[in-house]
């Protein structure tokens, strides 16, 4: 039985790649949209089991059409696509529901592995990037609500981690020097106890930090 997916992507070429990328497989594109509104439109109308949902449009960015599909048709799974792998827009997408978050470089292997276990309901693909933080949410939820003391320096420091600045950039922002930064960052993952900048991030975006 074929997996029914939704390409939504504002670059043709991105669009055409994966139509072909995909050829062969068990993976059926029913449709391409190049813009939110169009990828709500045709989500509704076509049901895919799988909307491929490019983070980065023009008009209504991908976040905020995967809001609206979670809202308007929450059967139908999500797998972002993006370019870049910045923790934000992974923690942001953890946030609103996505099903998994895949590279656009990503092998064909990993990409078609990622797209089926989000069609079968399965938890993230090891080869998708929310694999990284699939344990993250469930952790947090026991602590969410507890007053975490960050200094304020801590909490500068951490909307810089979330936005995806490196330690010499959140130096170079704050004026201070990269060892300091390193110090920073160390207490603040053993505060909020996470074990990496993306976990930092998701944390950071659940709190309204970001």
């Amino acid at each position: 039985m074929s997996i029914r997916v939704l390409v939504c992507d504002d670059h043709e070429v991105i669009r055409t790649g994966l139509v072909s990328l995909l050829a062969g497989t068990e993976i059926e594109i029913i449709g391409e949209a190049a813009n939110g509104k169009d990828a709500l439109r045709l989500a509704q109308k076509e049901k895919p089991d799988v909307i491929l949902l490019d983070i980065r449009m023009p008009d209504t960015d991908g976040l905020a059409t995967l809001e609206k599909l979670r809202a308007k048709v929450p059967e139908c799974k999500v797998v972002m696509l993006s370019t870049y792998d910045n923790p934000t827009y992974v923690a942001r997408a953890v946030a609103l529901g996505a099903a998994d978050y895949a590279l656009k470089g990503s092998p064909r292997e990993d990409l078609i592995a990622t797209i089926t276990a989000a069609a079968r309901g399965e938890s993230p693909s090891p080869r998708g990037e929310l694999k990284k933080i699939a344990g993250t949410m469930k952790i947090r939820q026991l602590i969410d609500d507890d007053d975490v003391p960050l200094t304020q320096r801590e909490t500068q420091v951490l909307r810089h981690v979330a936005l995806g600045l490196s330690n010499k950039e959140i130096g170079k922002s704050l004026e201070i020097s990269v060892e300091t930064v390193k110090e920073h960052v160390q207490n603040i993952l053993r505060k909020i106890a996470v074990s990496d900048r993306t976990q930092a991030a998701v944390w950071a975006v659940r709190k309204g930090l970001v």
